[in-house]
């Protein structure tokens, strides 16, 4: 199994931002692959986490720009959801974890790096999946390329709910 050895990417969320939002230029792009967008829906979409906490780490997002859950319709909340459940049996199907952690960050002291689109993380967990790496270096063991993860995600999903 090939690794990848991934910076700890704390500096992303303390960096300044581009004018740009990452998940509306994730929207309008014509390359899923390119930009590991996974499902799109018709209000949201899944897609990969460029600085994953874990293999698997993937992102639910709106298509509306808002900054918060509370400023999008019924209907978006819905989907966002149901998107979060089609991830979960993609997850479970293509790489088997133990758990998971499912949570969304609002504003930047909650961790957000990304503080105006709202997404929600859903982070696959396996027993025994933490180690000293990124303690001692700041480094995160990645043991798969996003683009293998991508390939392998896209597969479970056609069979996903």
């Amino acid at each position: 199994m090939e690794h990848l050895w991934t910076p700890w990417r704390m500096e992303y969320i303390l960096s300044e931002k581009g004018k740009h939002c990452i998940f509306c230029e994730m929207i309008e792009a014509d390359d899923d692959r390119a930009r590991h967008v996974l499902c799109r829906g018709k209000r949201a979409f899944i897609v990969l986490n460029r600085y994953p906490y874990n293999n698997g780490h993937l992102m639910v997002a709106p298509y509306e720009h808002a900054a918060s859950l509370e400023e999008l319709d019924a209907e978006t909340l819905l989907e966002l959801m149901q998107l979060v459940n089609k991830a979960l049996a993609a997850l479970r199907r293509a790489m088997n974890p133990h758990g998971f952690n499912i949570g969304v960050n609002l504003g930047k002291v909650a961790g957000a790096g990304v503080e105006d689109h709202v997404h929600i993380h859903v982070v696959p967990r396996w027993e025994g999946d933490t180690n000293y790496m990124p303690i001692l270096a700041e480094t995160r063991v990645i043991p798969e390329m996003l683009d293998q993860t991508y390939d392998r995600l896209c597969a479970a999903l056609e069979g996903a709910k």
